[in-house]
């Protein structure tokens, strides 16, 4: 890979729906620094974000950026899901004055990191053995619901695979979620698992329990659902943060089979990090393992929650210089 001929920093980030955290990376350290987190809504784009990002850890001069974004890469102009940006990726090169700009998909960034985690920032949900080599899937509701994979090659080195899994249709396991289910069809034609396992999907979880029984939903948002579930003072609540839970479990019980992802499944996203040891306690492990026939072979894949703060920055790093991946060193700049 061709070097760039002066030590100026390259730029990394990893843009959601709400988020966009941001990043330094030296090359002959192989440090990660001066993190620190934006949200999308202040900035008209990509480049208005990045900008203000340059100015407040006072940094000159980058000449090249690996920025991983909540979309499907798909030409030059991109159309975010889940934000209002849309821009030219070529133009924003020219903008923030880049020889170099990578654009990747962010699941795609989290699926490169996860070689590069260490043991102690997983926490495993759950029974299973990793098989060596296998498949590994990975999944993370936040304001979407981002889902990619990471095969071995033929030479033997890791290989990312965005896809838009966030995206296929959600199915009912019981008949409590065919009710619930019946209630977010009235307002979708078309329920993708993220209309209900995400930041929104939970306010959607919420009103159709209500509307089930016969209670008038309060305009809560997902973090205020959240906290009236796990200090159990609204029923209502309570139900929508265990079905989300349990329908996180089937979809990625879901993409285990079909990957075969022996090599373990990974969960992100800005929602189960922040559930603690509920998650842990949760309906999740057995909705993963509940397929009938396959349910011990299910019993046999590890489920891993990732507590790596900057999974997504971490893949970043990788794409623009693959031999760091055993030795990124996460300096400790607070997020502001």
């Amino acid at each position: 890979m061709k070097q760039l001929k002066n030590k100026s920093p390259s730029l990394l980030a990893d843009i959601g729906g709400t988020n966009a955290r941001f990043a330094l990376f030296d090359r002959t350290t192989k440090t990660i620094s001066q993190q620190m987190t934006l949200f999308t809504g202040n900035f008209p784009d990509l480049a208005s974000a990045a900008k203000s990002y340059l100015t407040l850890v006072d940094c000159e001069l980058v000449q090249d950026a690996c920025i991983a974004i909540a979309n499907p890469m798909n030409g030059d102009t991109l159309k975010m899901t889940n934000s209002q940006w849309e821009f030219s990726i070529e133009e924003t090169r020219k903008r923030l004055g880049l020889e170099k700009l990578v654009m990747l998909n962010d699941w795609e960034a989290v699926a490169m990191a996860i070689p590069a985690i260490s043991q102690d920032q997983l926490e495993q949900i759950g029974g299973g053995e990793i098989v060596l080599n296998a498949p590994k899937g990975l999944i993370g509701p936040g304001t979407g619901l981002g889902v990619s994979s990471l095969v071995l090659s033929p030479s033997g080195d890791w290989v990312s695979i965005a896809g838009e899994g966030g995206h296929v249709t959600l199915s009912p396991s019981c008949d409590r979620e065919v009710d619930i289910l019946r209630q977010i069809w009235l307002k979708h034609s078309h329920v993708s698992a993220e209309q209900v396992i995400s930041g929104k999907g939970l306010e959607n979880l919420y009103i159709a329990i209500c509307q089930i029984n016969d209670t008038e939903p309060q305009p809560l948002k997902a973090a205020e659902i959240t906290q009236r579930a796990i200090a159990k003072n609204d029923v209502a609540c309570e139900e929508a943060l265990d079905r989300l839970c349990s329908m996180l479990g089937t979809i990625a019980g879901n993409l285990a089979l079909m990957l075969g992802a022996k090599g373990g499944i990974y969960i992100g996203g800005g929602i189960v990090s922040r559930l603690g040891t509920y998650f842990a306690n949760s309906s999740f492990r057995s909705a993963f393992e509940a397929k009938g026939r396959f349910e011990n072979y299910m019993r046999r894949i590890p489920t891993y929650v990732i507590r790596a703060e900057y999974p997504g920055l971490i893949g970043c790093a990788i794409r623009l210089n693959i031999k760091t991946k055993n030795n990124l060193n996460l300096a400790p700049t607070p997020v502001l």
